[in-house]
């Protein structure tokens, strides 16, 4: 039987943006919201701890690094159920669940930021340090005038791997019912339940055009910067 795409075009707008008009975004729309949200808060709590283990000696920085491998040696989906039922459970409160979802991915992914941060730091000369040292920069602000600004832009392939995983790594918001991309894949898919394989090439199709515009976003990036170095 011949594919049938006729379901996508019937179900576009939800597969896009879900509920929006309603208040409830969803498919494409939150998919997009969610991986902005958990890969800023990622990038400034994964930044700010490299900072901070880069500055640190003793058990502090021994801490910092047993935090990351901890949450980088267990799925993505045990932190995201954690959260799902310790926060009602310890605070007593409820937060939306694609907040939780949101929160789970940035503390996630704040680990593997953190690593790729400090490798940037540490593969700078020595010497940039030191001559910013002894220009009257205390170490913090040397730290954070001088070599954050040269590491970063090194590190943005680094970088750019960790974010592409992320926006993959929201279709995990299905298993709390949040009405992602997946999810609302999901919907469509029992509604009709005869054109599994359209929906799902549709929604693969949607993650690598996602994946693939931001990678040859920084592609370009760094060529201009290059040309202009």
């Amino acid at each position: 039987m011949a594919p049938d795409f006729s379901v996508i075009t019937d179900n576009l707008p939800y597969l896009l943006w879900g509920r929006a008009f309603e208040g409830q975004p969803g498919g494409l729309l939150l998919t997009l919201i969610m991986s902005v949200e958990a890969g800023l808060l990622a990038l400034v709590v994964g930044v700010s701890l490299a900072l901070v283990a880069w500055l640190s000696e003793g058990w502090i920085r021994r801490m910092l690094f047993a935090w990351a491998d901890f949450i980088r040696g267990i799925p993505l989906v045990f932190v995201i159920f954690w959260l799902y039922f310790l926060i009602p459970a310890v605070f007593r409160a409820n937060l939306p669940d694609t907040l939780t979802v949101v929160l789970a991915i940035a503390w996630f992914t704040s680990a593997a930021v953190m690593y790729s941060t400090l490798a940037g730091l540490d593969a700078l000369s020595r010497g940039q340090s030191e001559a910013a040292l002894s220009q009257g920069f205390s170490r913090p602000a040397a730290l954070i005038y001088v070599l954050l600004p040269q590491a970063l832009p090194n590190i943005l392939p680094s970088l750019l791997g960790v974010f592409i995983s992320l926006i993959k790594d929201t279709s995990l918001a299905f298993i709390v019912n949040v009405p992602e991309l997946t999810t609302v894949a999901g919907q469509v898919n029992n509604r009709t339940q005869i054109y599994p394989t359209e929906i799902f090439i549709f929604t693969g199709a949607v993650y690598f055009a996602l994946c693939g515009a931001l990678s040859l976003a920084v592609h370009l990036a760094q060529g201009r910067r290059a040309r202009t170095a």
